[in-house]
């Protein structure tokens, strides 16, 4: 099978199931869709090493929320979002109301795509020195939250997860959550999809650099990944915009005749290799970013902060978030 590049759960099984030819279910993978056309949530579970090697993730639970017009400019569409993202989040966080939770912020706040996890960071309810130094001024349901953005490899010379590492073991937080910027397969998912998993996560595997990965194996605690897709694979789109030229010209082209057949029997995955080597020489990697990406990392950023901020708060609505971020 060919490797498309993508983060989402959602994504792998859509082509498990595209390149199986099957409308059955991945094997070892149980999924429960709801919501509306304006807000989806999509609940993967791995429950078996079958579903493990054919979706190629860890065991675990996967919750998917699509909005596609998450990019419009909407205050009222992002404060449901909000609220949906912290329901789901607030379901998954299973840990004592006073458990101190550590936020990371993952990626590198000088790249705009890859900005997020420093953005969400930035908006944080921080509140782990308030209850230690002045508890009679915080209200009461507000847990001991601190947070990190840890920056890349490429500027402070050290594996994101040793720093983490490090922290972890002098802090000890009952749960990390880690935010990072993901890759899709879609355009159409750019900006417009928040992933939560309980798996831990791989910093920089949205644009294929894994580091050492923020897991209960390697940190001892239980690790929430949160992730929103930036960017796409270059060569993915170029695979996708020739497959739909495809389909345009096999309905127009004569059934039976050997042009036909041809563009019928063309190889995938030869076809995608094809693509990868002729762009590898003038473009390498590339990845593929929305122009207006600035405003999306901005807003979506805000979301993503104040659904952690109500989820891992009780008691505290958007409302009062303003009065602990400065």
């Amino acid at each position: 099978m060919y490797s498309i590049r993508t983060d989402l759960a959602l994504e792998a099984r859509e082509m498990y199931k595209q390149n199986a030819q099957q409308e059955s279910e991945v094997p070892g993978v149980e999924v429960v869709t709801e919501g509306s056309k304006d807000i989806s949530v999509t609940r993967v579970k791995i429950t078996s090493l079958d579903g493990v090697e054919a979706m190629g993730k860890p065991m675990g639970n996967y919750i998917t929320i699509e909005v596609p017009r998450l990019r419009e400019n909407d205050p009222d569409l992002h404060e449901e979002v909000c609220k949906v993202f912290a329901k789901e989040l607030f379901n998954i966080v299973k840990i004592d109301k006073k458990a101190t939770v550590l936020v990371v912020g993952l990626g590198n706040w000088n790249v705009t795509p890859d900005a997020l996890g420093p953005k969400v960071v930035s908006s944080l309810m921080v509140t782990r020195h308030l209850l230690e130094y002045i508890p009679e001024q915080v209200d009461e349901g507000v847990r001991p939250v601190c947070a990190i953005a840890p920056g890349v490899l490429g500027l402070t010379g050290i594996e994101t997860g040793e720093i983490i590492r490090g922290i972890v073991d002098r802090v000890k937080p009952d749960l990390v959550i880690a935010i990072d910027a993901l890759a899709s397969r879609r355009m159409d998912r750019i900006s417009t999809t928040i992933q939560i998993a309980d798996t831990g996560i791989n910093p920089g595997s949205g644009v294929g650099n894994k580091r050492m990965g923020l897991t209960i194996q390697t940190l001892g605690v239980p690790v929430i990944a949160i992730g929103v897709p930036t960017v796409v694979d270059a060569a993915t789109m170029a695979n996708d915009t020739i497959d739909l030229m495809i389909d345009s010209m096999l309905k127009q082209v004569e059934q039976g005749s050997a042009f036909y057949e041809m563009l019928k029997n063309m190889d995938k995955n030869e076809k995608f290799t094809l693509i990868q080597e002729i762009l590898s020489p003038y473009i390498g990697n590339l990845m593929v970013t929305p122009k207006e990406v600035d405003t999306i990392i901005e807003d979506v950023s805000k979301v993503i902060a104040n659904g952690i901020n109500i989820a891992l708060h009780e008691g505290i609505g958007l409302e009062d978030v303003n009065r602990y971020v400065h």
